[in-house]
């Protein structure tokens, strides 16, 4: 707990925690001091010149200062008061007032709010416009420099935020305005749209493009009739004064904030988890308004979280059941529709068997579908072949966690991993995949010297940023972390202590170690002696180290077993159970973890609870009220072999939800022909998917933002996400379809909200005892697992390891080749993955004409030395044949894909990249082997425009910079300190 401090307020006495921002520790007391560039999330910029005050008799920007006891703050001085209104005055000199035909005049406006609230009785300064055009090249938001103030929260929040490093201010120049890439439009530099600029502007000058004309019942009106209204307004502020003017803007205002709604939803993208507020008035989404107090992204957002909502509107939304006829569908009411789903599935279950029948859960719907559609395979069907689409991405990770540490997650906190003095990325592009932790590592490499190793064979923007880049063959990974292990043993790194207290295995493990010296290392990953040393010195140094991976080390044959030498690392070197250390495997879809949590496993109950264990079955028995007999102790089939099955008619039903299991499975021709021999199958959706045409019954769902629910996040934070709107046409929430087809298949739970849902698994799953939705209201959350009083654990393993000795366990491994490999004929490797624009399938970001705008082509990417051997150009199109099929795509030449590895986006034409891809899968867990894909190369005569457009961003040049340089500013000879007049105020 913080030391308690008083300070004097103006004559007050306030008591609180010390060394809080003084502008914080005010408000939250009830007190205000006028400011506009200081923001809770970027700290004291000192551009605005607003917030001045006296302390001991003397002038201080009120945002620099702290609470400390003893500090005595006037504010209320004429002194203090002249030099905040001096400061005020040269802001509107930069800024053309017109609130009440502005779309940003909505109560969330700084410089209108503070205006207000200083009484400012007339502009002194004559506002007049700047020698710049408004830039409005991006489809997402928009630039105008009359209406920018230069508070530099934008450029703050794009270098040490965002550290994407764009933006800049041009302070020494004759009329200064915010740059991106030294003076690029916006949609031709490096700017990725992530959104932290407009969600921290605190005017109108950077807006996004939803607001435009939708935001109040003035700002609709064209500009032929804005600018007489806004004339006749500053005339009017000359004669009466400025405060009958903002007076009216406050009513304007007051209006507008009844009928925009605004609410707490979580992203429904990537595993970060991002939540924000989402303003909407009626079904138009006019923002997402990301907050500090969310708990994993804070003001942080990415392209799509920020920006790509316009599937929610979409005219293809599904909104009726449809019921397949003689080969077409046709549209039915829902009694019918699911009057037959019962009927078939309990016909073919009483027919077949229960295992008969297969159940894929959504990675993207709430916790609640998935435990809804366990409880129904296991319960009302009798089968645990029930799985989610963690079994195409992080079972491997998982599996090498369980085996080694005993949990199924996150170590601890994505600001553990901020903490981290090492943070190691694996197989991980982690600024495109999940680009808000990515914004977190690069912001504490940048401000606080973190050091950041990257393992990958592709060179991606955290590649480039990396200390130290190591560069391996393709399927080696086991090798380097395995050599790393042996040499922190052989040369004094281990944590002794901790190994002998806290980790089993020791001696079998490091025999097992043998062979991996380092120059068996160097010769099977291509990793020179010298790199592994390096970076063995560095893991092994450090007092605390994160490691991250993903789908570059699970989606091989044997990522398992590479997940859990990564683990193995960890425990050698003692990085579990401490803050800032720890295993964090990178979860893909929004709630990939909580569709697994919550018990859409093949072995698993909801809490990982093994199926084949009779305490945890009689436990889940009695909580349903059934007998133990009723529920099967059999391990089912994950969704990779369900559809192996389907192919041999052993499986002949299937409930796929959310999923775009035709197109995300491996070896899409198996897929396919496998769904054409099932005697029935439904999918549920929000749109007619690839899987969905498929399908003999359609039924149409809500996406997240039609229905209440809570997810877990790749950290295992559970949180609750409310309904924004409501459904579109006759689409339901997931929740609600599955309870409505329980009860028609004789089990009427009785469920009228999810909360009883989340309730019911609380009550039998001893992981989330204390999980409730009160507990979850607004911005809390809670992290797995919960005890009964609500107590949570953000950090993992401090008290020992969930196994029954509360010890970890070192794994002894072997190295494997992988189970497809390079020959003559299929000489290159074919690498894939997601791009930062795009997501999965497109079926949410390619109904965004901005997010298609960005990325709208599949490629090919190619090595420069191999296009200068092949003779392939940028656009020439090639044609990648594996040893199942082939596919034509253009090429880029990069050398982001270093000699014979290629790499292609995920997102692009259906079949997409599973035409190519085989059935060869790991063992342990039937992950397929996506990375592992042999192919062989053929330059078609065929050539096009370069398939990624000019103005991406990858072709910018970022401008990095400390941040708002509001020195220049200070150091130019006509700026004057308040509250002194100034000659040129709207030139600073």
């Amino acid at each position: 707990m913080a030391a308690q401090c008083t300070i004097v307020f103006d004559g007050k006495r306030l008591s609180g925690p010390e060394g809080e921002p003084l502008v914080d520790f005010l408000k939250q007391r009830g007190s205000e001091l006028p400011h506009v560039c200081y923001h809770p999330s970027l700290g004291a910029l000192e551009t605005c010149d607003a917030c001045w005050v006296e302390v001991d008799g003397e002038l201080k920007r009120g945002c620099t200062l702290k609470s400390a006891e003893g500090l005595r703050v006037d504010s209320r001085s004429e002194h203090a008061r002249a030099a905040r209104e001096e400061g005020m005055d040269r802001l509107l000199a930069k800024h053309e007032l017109y609130c009440t035909v502005c779309e940003n005049n909505n109560g969330d406006c700084t410089l209108h709010n503070t205006m207000v609230d200083m009484q400012i009785p007339i502009q002194r300064y004559e506002f007049q416009r700047k020698p710049h055009d408004k830039d409005s090249s991006s489809p997402f938001y928009t630039y105008d420099p009359d209406q920018c103030i230069l508070c530099g929260r934008c450029v703050e929040a794009c270098q040490n935020v965002e550290v994407n490093e764009t933006l800049s201010i041009d302070f020494a120049s004759e009329n200064p305005r915010v740059l991106w890439d030294g003076g690029k439009e916006i949609n031709d530099s490096s700017c990725v749209h992530c959104g932290h600029c407009v969600t921290v502007c605190p005017c109108n000058a950077l807006m996004e493009n939803s607001m435009e004309g939708m935001a109040g019942p003035f700002s609709a009106m064209p500009w032929s009739l804005k600018r007489p209204m806004i004339e006749i307004v500053k005339h009017l502020e000359t004669t009466v004064g400025a405060t009958p003017v903002s007076g009216l803007s406050e009513v304007d205002s007051k209006m507008r904030q009844a009928e925009i709604k605004r609410t707490k939803t979580v992203c429904t993208y990537c595993g970060v988890g991002c939540s924000f507020e989402m303003w909407t008035r009626d079904r138009h989404i006019l923002k997402v308004q990301p907050v500090p107090e969310a708990p994993a992204n804070g003001i942080s957002t990415c392209i799509k979280g920020k920006f790509a909502w316009d599937f929610v509107n979409d005219e293809n939304r599904l909104t009726m059941p449809l019921i397949r006829e003689e080969g077409r569908f046709r549209e039915a009411g829902w009694d019918e529709a699911l009057e037959l789903v019962a009927q078939r599935l309990l016909e073919i279950r009483d027919r077949h068997g229960p295992d008969s029948l297969g159940f894929i859960g959504s990675s993207k719907g709430s916790n609640e579908q998935a435990y809804l559609v366990q409880k129904i395979a296991r319960l009302i069907i009798g089968t645990n072949s029930v799985d989610n689409s963690s079994r195409y991405c992080q079972n491997p990770a998982t599996k090498g966690l369980f085996r080694t540490v005993g949990y199924g997650g996150d170590a601890g906190s994505i600001e553990d991993i901020e903490h981290a003095e090492v943070v190691v990325l694996v197989g991980s592009n982690t600024a495109e995949n999940h680009p808000v932790i990515a914004s977190r590592i690069k912001a504490a490499q940048k401000l606080r010297g973190q050091k950041l190793i990257v393992v990958d064979p592709r060179k991606h923007e955290m590649a480039e940023r990396a200390d130290i880049f190591l560069r391996p063959n393709a399927s080696t990974d086991l090798v380097w972390a395995s050599a790393l292990s042996r040499y922190m043993f052989d040369h004094g790194l281990a944590d002794t202590e901790f190994l002998e207290h806290r980790v089993n295995n020791i001696e079998e493990y490091r025999k097992s170690l043998e062979p991996f010296t380092l120059a068996y290392a160097e010769r099977i990953t291509g990793i020179p002696c010298q790199a592994l040393i390096d970076t063995a010195e560095t893991i092994g140094r450090a007092k605390n180290v994160c490691l991250l991976w993903a789908m570059g080390i699970t989606q091989h044959s044997h990522g398992s077993d590479t997940s859990t030498a990564l683990s193995n690392l960890l425990l050698v070197t003692g990085n579990y159970g401490k803050p800032g250390s720890g295993g964090y495997p990178m979860r893909g879809h929004n709630n990939v973890q909580g569709a697994s949590d919550f018990g859409c496993l093949r072995n698993m109950y909801p809490g990982y609870e093994k199926v084949t264990d009779p305490e945890a079955r009689e436990r889940w028995a009695k909580g349903w009220g059934v007998d133990p007999e009723r529920l099967s102790d059999k391990i089912g089939e994950g969704n990779f072999l369900m559809v192996q099955s389907a192919d041999r008619e052993a499986i002949k039903a299937m409930y796929i939800i959310g999923e775009e299991t035709a197109f995300s499975d491996a070896n899409s021709h198996n897929v396919h022909s496998a769904f054409e021999k099932l005697d029935f199958m439904v999918v549920q959706d929000v749109f007619l998917s690839r899987t969905a045409e498929f399908a003999d019954v359609v039924l149409p769902a809500c996406p997240s933002v039609e229905q209440d629910g809570t997810y877990v996040n790749t950290e295992r934070r559970i949180q609750r996400a409310y309904k924004v709107l409501e459904p579109l046409g006759e689409s339901r929430p997931d929740w609600l379809i599955l309870a409505d087809l329980a009860a028609r298949m004789g089990h009427d739970w009785g469920y009228t909200h999810p909360s009883q849902i989340m309730a019911e698994c609380a009550r039998i799953a001893p992981m989330f005892a204390g999980v409730s939705y009160e507990r979850l209201e607004g911005w809390k959350s809670q992290q797995w697992p919960v005890a009964a009083d609500g107590t949570d654990s953000p950090l993992l393993y401090t008290d020992g390891f969930p196994n029954e000795d509360g010890k970890a366990n070192l794994h002894p491994l072997k190295w494997q080749e992988p189970e497809e490999a390079i020959d003559d004929e299929y000489d290159l490797i074919l690498d894939n993955g997601r791009m930062l624009e795009q997501f999965q399938g497109a079926n949410q970001t390619g109904r965004s004409a901005g997010i298609w705008e960005q990325a709208p082509n599949g490629f090919i990417e190619v090595s420069p030395e191999l296009a200068a051997e092949r003779g392939i150009e940028e656009g020439t199109w090639v044609r990648v044949s594996s040893r199942r099929d082939s596919l034509d795509f253009p090429a880029v030449i990069t050398d982001r894909v270093a000699g014979r590895t290629l790499f292609m986006p995920i997102h692009f034409g259906k079949p997409g990249v599973n035409l190519l891809t085989g059935e060869h899968h790991d063992p342990e867990v039937q992950t397929p082997a996506y990375k592992e894909t042999a192919v062989k190369l053929e330059v078609l005569d065929k050539r096009g425009d370069p398939p990624l457009p000019a103005h991406n961003y990858r072709f910018g040049h970022r401008t990095p910079g400390t941040g708002v340089e509001v020195e220049v500013k200070w150091a130019r000879g006509d700026y004057t300190l308040p509250p002194a007049h100034q000659s040129k105020p709207r030139k600073m």
